[in-house]
């Protein structure tokens, strides 16, 4: 059993941070429990210890140094009385060994037991329990034997292509495809090195790949009585790096007859592992046939659009079950009204590179939506978390409905200080396959590279409009814009920089208030826009206009000939912030263009950082385990070739 027959929850405390820890507070709040929040020391000020009735330090920063740390959790729960420990998602949520020690505390895990963990936690054993239980599962290799030479032969007995997935954890951490024999050793080598990083192991298994499927999901509740309910799917198909970006609920691809079988299935292999509380059960879909994926054993990061179908709230359910009581819900009580769609706000730029800054401005969205987040003006997003802020909910009758809700809620959010991926969120929903429903998990590999043109093109439409209004609008810079916006009758000339391309400008101020504005030949007339901006540390200022975010530089005051174009092409800099991890080079290398220079891990990933042309490296300017900050020289290279 996950906790005590009949225990009572005093006092709970949240084995987690940021939007999910605030999520289980107010739920808490709600059932009169007294919440705990653990914060590492970048934490100390985050919205989840404010709003918590507790808190307690768990000092370092780095994740395996706070909320990866079992003894100081437990030390935390029993220096502030907490009876029970709730573990959201990620970090320790699905460690057996976390579960045990709560338990061996005498205090109430809000879980499924250990056994179910270990059972279903590791994807190597799931797969075996659910063979022997008749759940279909496709051609793969899960076995003790972890060896390089025994991968190669049961890749071959496979048959190409093939998935190399961590047995430990999930999120998409630690997963390689492979489609051709002669990468499956480094595919290895990189998901061997992420899943230690990651989840402390770096245990493997094979999969046969399909190529056109979907990713869809049953969540399962059970309780210590027996009783085990499905609460219907979730379609989580768009992905990024086999991370989900969008969710919603129901599937556009399941009817009844499909949902009955899903989630009969899901069930079964729940009660055959004696589970306890929530899990999810996820499996690839095509072709009308579904085959198991992975279990997760643990509260689901896109849990609310299946509590906006169904008008549950899924963490009272955990509460109420960890303390012994039965379900409320038989599976025939269960209803499911209109559709609800989830997308994932992430600090990331629309290379899906990770960021990590300073939120300079934000604004909470109203109306209609729901939005978990953990977001504040003046908050750090560390490089040492996933990059995700937050989550949008839409509710609606219909999915067209939610669909354009959460259009037009991510053109109305402002979000200043860093990249995030808003815009491309906004993109991908409004792309006709997604609104046709028709959206597999290979959308983004093949949808990726057009939105991402298509949304570089509406900035480069919008830089000269966006440029003028740091300038000239009445919510532009507050240092210095007074100055820059009085009345001027001569034409001046102003310079600006937006990804790489150098706009020149004379602008001249009519006293009717419109601007104008030569750019080349071309002689325009335009009133000064309002947009929201921010200036940034290194000088660049975030602009947010029309649904569009752009980051632009301020040239006028350069040298004309000055475009750093030269140094650019000797210089190697960090792309976002983070901690290296390898590096492949050393001064006297000739490299080719494409060639891997280092390893930074970021936002719990590991990232590749490419040689951007071929050339003799001078200087390698970091060594691994050294922390980098965005634009920090990294190599240099011979400038005379």
């Amino acid at each position: 059993m996950n906790g005590l027959a009949g225990s009572r929850i005093r006092r709970l405390l949240i084995a987690n941070r940021g939007e999910i820890a605030r999520r289980i507070v107010r739920t808490a709040d709600r059932m009169g429990i007294e919440s705990v929040a653990v914060y590492s020391d970048v934490d100390a000020r985050a919205l989840h210890v404010r709003e918590a009735t507790a808190a307690q330090a768990l000092g370092g920063n780095a994740s395996a140094d706070s909320y990866l740390r079992i003894d100081k959790l437990i030390a935390a729960a029993r220096a502030s009385g907490a009876d029970a420990v709730h573990p959201g998602y990620g970090f320790l949520s699905e460690n057996a060994d976390f579960a045990q020690a709560v338990l061996d505390a005498g205090m109430v895990w809000v879980g499924p037991p250990p056994a179910a963990i270990r059972a279903l936690g590791n994807k190597s054993s799931a797969k075996q329990l659910a063979q022997s239980s008749g759940i279909p599962c496709l051609p793969g290799y899960h076995g003790q034997d972890q060896s390089d030479e025994c991968f190669e032969r049961e890749a071959q007995r496979i048959g190409l292509p093939l998935m190399v997935k961590a047995a430990a954890g999930g999120g998409g951490r630690g997963m390689r495809l492979v489609a051709e024999a002669r990468h499956l050793q480094a595919a290895l080598q990189s998901a061997r090195s992420e899943a230690q990083a990651a989840f402390g192991s770096g245990e493997l298994l094979l999969e046969r790949a399909l190529l056109q499927p979907r990713h869809v999901e049953v969540q399962v509740f059970a309780d210590a009585h027996g009783h085990c309910i499905h609460l219907g799917e979730r379609d989580c198909s768009v992905q990024r790096r086999h991370q989900k970006l969008i969710e919603e609920s129901p599937s556009p691809a399941v009817d009844d007859a499909l949902r009955r079988r899903m989630g009969q299935c899901a069930v079964d292999l729940a009660q055959a592992a004696g589970y306890v509380g929530a899990g999810t059960v996820e499996f690839l879909l095509q072709d009308s046939g579904f085959f198991l994926m992975e279990v997760n054993t643990r509260l689901q990061v896109e849990h609310p659009v299946t509590e906006a179908v169904t008008g549950l709230d899924l963490v009272e359910w955990q509460l109420r079950v960890a303390r012994g009581e039965p379900l409320p819900l038989k599976q025939e009580q269960v209803r499911y009204a209109g559709h609800a769609i989830e997308v994932r706000l992430c600090a990331e730029d629309d290379d899906f590179t990770p960021h990590s800054g300073m939120v300079q401005r934000f604004s909470q969205i109203e109306g209609l939506l729901r939005f978990d987040h953990a977001i504040a003006e003046g908050m750090a997003v560390s490089p040492c978390y996933d990059s995700m802020l937050g989550k949008l909910i839409a509710h609606a009758p219909t999915r067209e409905q939610a669909i354009d809700q959460l259009v037009a809620a991510l053109g109305r959010l402002q979000l200043l200080g860093l990249p995030t991926n808003r815009a491309f969120l906004a993109a991908c929903l409004d792309h006709g396959q997604f609104r046709a429903g028709q959206a597999l998990v290979t959308f983004l590999p093949e949808q990726a590279g057009t939105i991402r043109m298509r949304l570089r093109q509406t900035e480069k439409e919008m830089a000269m409009a966006s440029s003028l209004a740091v300038v000239f609008s009445a919510q532009g810079p507050e240092k210095g814009g007074a100055a820059q916006r009085l009345p001027c009758p001569f034409f001046r000339p102003l310079r600006f920089r937006h990804r790489g391309d150098l706009l020149e400008l004379r602008v001249r101020e009519r006293s009717d208030g419109m601007l104008e504005v030569e750019a080349g030949t071309v002689v325009q007339q335009l009133r000064p826009a309002h947009a929201a901006s921010v200036q940034l540390q290194d000088g660049r200022w975030h602009v947010q206009a029309a649904g569009s975010d752009l980051f632009i530089s301020d040239a006028t005051f350069e040298a004309p000939a000055s475009t750093g174009s030269a140094d650019a092409a000797r210089e190697l800099r960090a792309p976002f912030n983070g901690r290296v991890i390898a590096v492949a080079v050393k001064p006297g290398n000739s490299v080719a263009h494409g060639a891997s220079l280092l390893v930074i891990e970021s936002m719990k990933l590991e990232h590749v950082v490419a040689a951007v042309r071929a050339g003799t490296v001078t200087v390698v300017h970091v060594e691994a385990g050294q922390q980098v900050t965005t634009g920090q020289i990294l190599v240099t290279f011979d400038a005379s070739q």
